[in-house]
């Protein structure tokens, strides 16, 4: 239960921070709700085989079945990368999407692994955290050689290279948070609503994702090499209960952008209100590690109180270099972080971001994030 209140209070604090961005989108009220819904492979591409099933084939029944149910819903319009078995290039894919101007996009797939693995996870574009995420992407990356004139389209990009990745993150960073989101709601409804077991929101870089230029997610739906996941998955009554947790996923997220900017004028997030959250909240505590938001960096020495930060307290400030770096909160539990982080964007800090100290030094986030997996 506290895992499912975590998701709605980040959901509910990011939806704030994007506000700005969500009323220009509602100012023209003409405007759908546009969601571009991608089947994973196609043609002579069949995805993972586990167990004889072809990821092809379960990754379009589950589309279509999403499609199905959004276009009943009014002011959603319904876009198709593919609504049959034929091969679409990853870079044409994202192009739909932009050629659109879409709001969300979703694309499909399923999982494989030579052992009895099993579970439903959801991706965003990020740098690698584990080698594990690396060779993740690359092998759903590389069906980029299936394509025709794969060099002039990918300028190079070699699948099997670590530096091919390096950029891939930096156009869309501004839909990080709103990607996360979504992939939020869809592990919950996986996870509570299909008892699945959750395998987490995830980052690597997919160049599916990378194309397109709006919120994206890339849902990994279960493993067809687990007998009983495959099974499921390539049933009627497994594809249609996966597609109603995806479309209820985007409905939600819909639903929210629309209340953070209907008829409330200037939604506020109170410290109170943050500290009942964090309450409220399950702890994630990471041993010998403490996490702070920074907020600024400057060559300025200012006092840390309250009125000179939009109000925050528990500022703090280090000198590293001929810089004086500015921490809001201090905190081992991550989960707590996160949301100060949420506030001190709402704040007026929109490129705050979490740094990790371990015993004192300043280490890579994306380190001691995955040590716990390892």
């Amino acid at each position: 239960m506290k895992t499912k209140l975590f998701v709605f209070l980040i959901c509910f604090l990011s939806l704030v921070s994007l506000s700005a961005r969500a009323t220009s989108l509602n100012n023209d009220t003409q405007k759908p709700f546009v969601v571009v819904l991608d089947a994973g492979h196609g043609g002579h591409d069949s995805g993972n085989t586990g167990n004889g099933y072809k990821e092809k084939d379960i990754a379009l029944k589950i589309i279509l079945e999403v499609g199905k149910a959004l276009e009943k819903e009014p002011g959603i319009r319904v876009i198709y990368t593919r609504k049959t078995d034929v091969f679409i290039d990853l870079w044409e894919r994202g192009a739909i999407a932009n050629r659109a101007d879409a709001d969300l996009f979703v694309s499909v797939h399923c999982n494989a692994h030579n052992s009895q693995a099993y579970g439903t996870e959801t991706w965003v574009l990020g740098l690698h955290a584990n080698k594990r995420n690396m060779e993740v992407a690359k092998k759903e990356n590389e069906v980029i050689f299936l394509e025709d004139n794969y060099e002039e389209k990918y300028a190079g990009y070699d699948p099997n290279s670590p530096e091919s990745f390096i950029g891939l993150t930096l156009m869309q960073e501004e839909y990080l948070d709103q990607s996360i989101m979504l992939a939020g709601l869809i592990q919950n409804n996986f996870t509570n609503n299909l008892k699945r077991k959750d395998r987490s929101v995830k980052q690597a870089g997919f160049i599916v994702l990378h194309q397109s230029y709006m919120p994206s997610v890339l849902v990994e739906t279960g493993f067809l090499t687990n007998n009983k996941e495959g099974a499921y998955l390539n049933s009627k009554k497994g594809q249609r209960e996966m597609a109603a947790s995806i479309s209820d996923a985007v409905l939600r997220y819909k639903k929210n952008i629309d209340l953070s900017t209907s008829s409330a004028k200037n939604p506020v997030i109170t410290e109170e209100e943050i500290e009942k959250a964090i309450s409220e909240t399950e702890t994630n505590e990471y041993e010998d590690v403490v996490f702070k938001v920074q907020i600024l960096a400057s060559s300025k020495k200012m006092d840390t109180k309250p009125s000179n930060f939009q109000g925050l307290k528990d500022v703090s400030r280090d000198k590293e270099g001929g810089l004086f770096k500015y921490y809001y909160g201090d905190t081992s539990d991550y989960n707590k972080i996160t949301l100060m982080k949420t506030f001190a964007q709402e704040k007026g800090y929109p490129s705050a971001y979490i740094v990790a100290f371990k015993k004192g030094e300043k280490v890579k986030l994306s380190q001691v994030l995955t040590s716990k997996d390892k």
